[in-house]
Parts: structure tokens; C-alpha cells; sequence
């Protein structure tokens, strides 16, 4: 039996799944928590997937693996392979402002824009506003930026046995960093449709030039090239800059002087089944020693030699995966925010920014939408009526559909989907009759998906079919929420068995990179609820909308 691993590194915490390359059924699984905060040092990633790693009991038996995870984090390392700052993650908000400046400066529309180029239109959550930031506050910084990397990128890299030379075994090769195209989709300089980096779009973030990671062996042919041509040193071989050109890529004339580098590096992009690299053992904390073994694979540690690595995956795409979703499924996913993506083979672009225009860890694309209010909508209304869940979803199944008129436009935290930032929540249709907890309750949830079926509209308006809904998080399993999705979403809904979706799919991807083709396991629901459509909910909700609401204070 061969095994293979995926991981969930995600905001919270790092989640191991350990999983049977054939089946798909479960061997162990293990956990680490993360640092709260919008800025995380790296390392503590690294540090929680080698606890998470112990807590499974270890990668000994593992043949494959590949890492999901949270996406757009910024990790800026140095020529030595230091990180030179804390990571910025998704939710940092500071650059708001620079992601309004690259909007007005590309724009969104026409083949030069934003929405050609990149599938998607620039937010403060997405990499490429976090290193304008960066560019404009901490221009010492960025002086010394050596490669751009994402936190799956990092992690994959560190497993694989690079990193600070003090650190690692095979020390600061930064051209063997690698990520995948669904979180490199993320960024705001790398095209789906195209399949490449855009570097004149990473260029206007940060500054500086941009070149994709060349992978270990071209790398050591280049150094091995150079190191030949420095013995000439022809000045007809050297560029204006004074650095040696190998090929169409230019190389450091020096290449102990940082300030020598030609371009930013970014992780050479992985392409699905394709693989990242091969460990080697090393202990990973830091206290890495051969004790006189030449070959770093000989020697014992936490990561074993010779397990294969896949090109990992962001998390929504890792979850898609882990569902085995296929062309017109929409996985719609209620935690804090709420999420909707579904699975496609063709590439979208939405001038309006309302949809995000990502690549899937299928080889085919991922449009996502993203609502800000969701779970956190029913956590609210039931404290307010005083009940706990249980008793929130059966007071909410008392009521009939449409909560008697009562209607909630839920846009507690503003909103991102219609993009109403200074929103805020309204209770309309309130009249005597229709004022009662069971009405409140059920409203609450009417709004929640009402908001969620507005993100499936706008994926369906760029020609995307949706053939049914598959619904996750911890919401889901609520038995009102499941019956007024039936009610709302115009198609099947589908309540999978609860699990680590996101890992999951990074195990499914590390089988697919181990035995060449797309895994065929089996998922399981809870729940499959026809159509039910009661169309006075999403009629009552859109009048709801046209009202606006008081504004946020």
C-alpha cells in the first residue's frame, strides 16, 4: 500500500491528512496551530507542519506529498534565503490604497487591462498590492528582495530541503522555488488564460524586474556556465549591467553580490501531475548537521529522503479538488466569509471585479466570488434571540419561506459581493405579524444564502454552467440552512461528508503526481436536497437590496 500526504496550511492552523494512494480511505491525520494576526513570521509555518508531521506520526511510510493552503501572503526572501520581513497574509488590509493605484494606473478594461491580463481585478487582499505597499513603505526592503514567494511556495520549498544555509541542507537555491497555477492565480501577475507570468504587471507592483525560477538542474548548468565564462570573462558576454548572459536569461557577473541579481525570482510554475522535487532527509529545525555524510540523504531527520512532492495548491482550489468537483459543480463554502466557485475548462474575466478569475489544481479554472458576511450572520441573530444553534435552526424551520416579509440584507461587516464596503445590515418587511423569533431566525438564513446566490449569478453571467451546489463549512450542517439552500440555489445541493476538504485535495493531488493520472476516490454526502425553489425569498431580498441602508458610522 502506498501512502501519500496532503496539507492545509491554512490562516489558523496547519492540518496533515495521511491517506491511501489507491483508495483515498484514511490512515492518520495530525494538526498545529498558527499565530493569530495579519503579519506571521514564516517560520512559524514551518515550524507548525513539522509539529503537525509528529502529530500524524511522522512521513516515514509516505511515498508523495503536497501542500495546500491559504493564498496571496507575501514571503519576500533575501539572496541568502532569509525572509527579510514578516509575511503580509490575505487579510492585511493596509494596502487598500496601493491596490487602488495599480486599478487607475492599468485599468480594468480592454486587452491591455487588468481583467485580460490577470483574470482578476486587484484587491488589498492579492500579492501584487501587498509589494506595492511594500515598494512605497519599505523601500530598504525592497532593495534587497532576491524572490517573491506565496506560503504554499515557501513551505514546499523548505520541505524539499532548501532554505538559509544554516538552516537547510541544500542551502538558499532560490531558483528551485515552485508553486502551482491556482495560487499563482492569485497574485495579480500571473494569467490564467495565458498560463504565464505577466512581468511587466509584477514590474509596476514592485519595482523591480521579474524572472521565473529556471528549476535545480538548469540552475546549476547556468552557475556551471558561468563559472566558465568568468575564467574568459569576454566583455562581449557581459550586458550594460556587467552581468554574464546565459542563454535569454542574464546571470550575476559576481554571483556572491546580491545586488548583482538581474531580476526578482519568482517559483517556476508547476503544472498539474507534474512534480515539485524530491526530499531529502533533513531534521528541519534549524540544527541540521551531516555529521561528516556527504550526501544529505543519507542522513536521518524529520523529512525523509526521496518523497515525492507535488505542486501544491491554493486553498480554495485545494478544497475543489479534494471534492472531486467537476465542470458545472459550485462549491459553495460559509465560514467567517462565504465563498463561491465552480469548476470550468475555460477562462473568465469580469471588468467589474465582482469575480476573481482563478485557475483550478485540475488544469482547468475556478472563478471564485467572495461575500464577507456568512457564518458569523447566524452566530449574531441567535445570540441576539438568546438560543444556541440547535435551537436557532428549529425555530427557523417553524417558519414558512419568505419569514413572513421579514427580510434581512445581512451586510454586518460591509460588503465585498455587491462591493459595498460602507453597507450596513437592515431588517425590512417588519410588521406585527411578521416580528416573531421563528421569522428572525429564518430570515437571517434566507439573507446569508441570498448573499451566496448572488455570487453564483455573476459566475453564471460570464457564461459559467452551474449544475449544482455542493455546500461545506460548519453552517452546513445546520438542518435549516440545508433546507433553505434547497429553496434558494435553483439546482441540486449536495452536503458533503464533513472533512479536512483543502488537505484532501493536496492528498489527491500527491497520488496524481505519485501515479500519474487523476485519483478516482470516493465522496460521500450527508445530505442530497432537490430543487425546491421558492421564489418569494430571492424576489422579497432583491427589493430588500434597492432599499440601501443607514450609513456605517
Amino acid at each position: 500500500m502506498s501512502l501519500v500526504a496532503g496539507v492545509d496550511s491554512s490562516t489558523q492552523s496547519c492540518k496533515i491528512v495521511i491517506r491511501d494512494a489507491q483508495t483515498g480511505a484514511l490512515v492518520r491525520s495530525g494538526r498545529a496551530s498558527h499565530p493569530d494576526g495579519t503579519e506571521v513570521p514564516p517560520n512559524a509555518w514551518w515550524g507548525a507542519l513539522l509539529a503537525a508531521i509528529a502529530d500524524a506520526g511522522g512521513l516515514d511510510d509516505v511515498a508523495a506529498i503536497s501542500i495546500g493552503g491559504q493564498q496571496h501572503g507575501m514571503v519576500v526572501l533575501d539572496i541568502e534565503g532569509r525572509v527579510i520581513r514578516d509575511a503580509l497574509l490575505w487579510n492585511d488590509t493596509r494596502s487598500a490604497p496601493a491596490a487602488a493605484q495599480l486599478l487607475a494606473e492599468v485599468g480594468a478594461a480592454g486587452p491591455d487591462g487588468y481583467a485580460a491580463r490577470a483574470g482578476s481585478l486587484p484587491v488589498a487582499s492579492f500579492t501584487a498590492t501587498k509589494l506595492r505597499w511594500l515598494r512605497d513603505a519599505e523601500p530598504e526592503n525592497v532593495a534587497r528582495v532576491a524572490a517573491v514567494a506565496l506560503p504554499h511556495d515557501w513551505l514546499t520549498w523548505r520541505l524539499l530541503g532548501y532554505g538559509p544555509a544554516d538552516e537547510s541542507p541544500l542551502g538558499p537555491v532560490l531558483d528551485a522555488l515552485t508553486t502551482d497555477r491556482s495560487d499563482a492565480s492569485g497574485t495579480s501577475y500571473w494569467s490564467p488564460a495565458a498560463n504565464a507570468y505577466d512581468f511587466a504587471l509584477f514590474e509596476r507592483a514592485l519595482g523591480r524586474p521579474g524572472v521565473e525560477a529556471v528549476g535545480v538542474a538548469e540552475a546549476e548548468l547556468e552557475f556551471e556556465l558561468v563559472d566558465e565564462l568568468e575564467e574568459e570573462l569576454e566583455e562581449d558576454l557581459l550586458d550594460s549591467a556587467g552581468n554574464v548572459v546565459a542563454g535569454d536569461r542574464a546571470l550575476p557577473g559576481w554571483v556572491s553580490e546580491p545586488e548583482g541579481l538581474p531580476a526578482v525570482i519568482l517559483p517556476r510554475v508547476v503544472q498539474t501531475g507534474e512534480v515539485a522535487g524530491v526530499t531529502v532527509a533533513h531534521g528541519g529545525d534549524g540544527s541540521f548537521d551531516t555529521n561528516g555524510i556527504e550526501d544529505p540523504a543519507d542522513v536521518p531527520g524529520v523529512i525523509p529522503a526521496g518523497i515525492v512532492v507535488g505542486a501544491g495548491a491554493g486553498d480554495n482550489a485545494g478544497a475543489a479538488l479534494g471534492l472531486d468537483a467537476q465542470a458545472g459543480d459550485v462549491v459553495i463554502s460559509i465560514g467567517t466569509s462565504g465563498t463561491a466557485f465552480a469548476v470550468t475548462d475555460h477562462p473568465v474575466a469580469d471588468l467589474s471585479g465582482t469575480v476573481a478569475g482563478f485557475a483550478d489544481a485540475a488544469g482547468g479554472f475556478l472563478p471564485i466570488v467572495v461575500t464577507l458576511n456568512a457564518a458569523r450572520i447566524l452566530a449574531t441573530i441567535s445570540g441576539l434571540l438568546g438560543v444556541g444553534f440547535d435551537e436557532f435552526a428549529e425555530l427557523a424551520l417553524a417558519a414558512q419561506p419568505g419569514s413572513g416579509g421579514a427580510v434581512l440584507v445581512p451586510y454586518f461587516e460591509g460588503e465585498r459581493t455587491p462591493n459595498q464596503p460602507d453597507a450596513t445590515a437592515t431588517f425590512a418587511g417588519l410588521t406585527m405579524a411578521s416580528t416573531s423569533r421563528e421569522n428572525v431566525a429564518r430570515a437571517a438564513i434566507e439573507g446569508m444564502l441570498c448573499g451566496l446566490a448572488d455570487g453564483i449569478g455573476a459566475i453564471r453571467t460570464l457564461g459559467v454552467e452551474t449544475r449544482r451546489v455542493m455546500l461545506i463549512g460548519g453552517a452546513a450542517q445546520n438542518p435549516a440552512v440545508q433546507a433553505v439552500a434547497a429553496q434558494v440555489f435553483d439546482v441540486p445541493v449536495l452536503v458533503p461528508t464533513p472533512g479536512e476538504y483543502v488537505a484532501d485535495g493536496a492528498a489527491r493531488q500527491a497520488a496524481w503526481t505519485l501515479l500519474g493520472s487523476r485519483p478516482v476516490w470516493p465522496v460521500t454526502f450527508v445530505a442530497e436536497l432537490p430543487v425546491d425553489t421558492r421564489a418569494v425569498i430571492v424576489t422579497q431580498y432583491r427589493a430588500a437590496q434597492l432599499l440601501g441602508s443607514v450609513p456605517r458610522r
